[in-house]
């Protein structure tokens, strides 16, 4: 495993980013939305943060035709929000921003509710793999294309709670999918 962002680095990314997010919504009416579980160390951080009134939400989201060769779009249901966004800025928080596929099939579902705006907020941007025409709005650290673990990321259930960001080396998880064809 090799560190990435060391601790102390990734604070002051979230803290960069919390100015950044206050500046713009400052005296707005700001929903943040959690996107995913990977989402909620950042999440918790900016709420930390920011001295700004906002909501809080989380969506899980799941891909409609699961387990076949072309899945479906990003759905959520809304109806599980707790609070009404019409009228309010949205910004939606998300670990990484990888392809770009998942925001870009959540921002017109939550523009079907009604908000103000929508904006993006992730903790990490891979380079290289964007599919999509649209950028996050506001962007903790760009990272080279390598699967991460730390700060709510995980590896089959392992690494999520290290305070840093670090990339696993392909044996790493090359050994796992070993141990699982063994139980198998």
């Amino acid at each position: 495993m090799k560190i990435l962002i060391p601790e102390d680095q990734l604070r002051q990314g979230i803290s960069r980013m919390a100015k950044e997010i206050r500046k713009h919504y400052a005296g707005k009416p700001l929903t943040m939305v959690g996107v995913q579980l990977g989402s909620i160390v950042l999440l918790a951080d900016l709420i930390r943060l920011l001295d700004i009134a906002f909501r809080v939400e989380l969506v899980q989201a799941r891909r409609s035709g699961r387990g076949s060769a072309e899945p479906g779009p990003l759905v959520f249901d809304p109806g599980l929000l707790v609070t009404e966004i019409r009228g309010r800025h949205v910004l939606l928080v998300d670990d990484t921003f990888h392809t770009g596929t998942t925001i870009w099939d959540l921002i017109p579902q939550f523009d079907e509710l009604g908000p103000e705006t929508v904006r993006v907020a992730v903790l990490l941007r891979k380079q290289g793999q964007c599919r999509v025409p649209k950028q996050p709005d506001f962007v903790g650290f760009d990272i080279p294309d390598t699967f991460v673990v730390g700060y709510g990321l995980d590896y089959e259930d392992r690494h999520r709670n290290l305070p840093y960001i670090a990339a696993l080396e392909p044996h790493e998880m090359a050994g796992s999918a070993a141990q699982r064809a063994e139980r198998t």
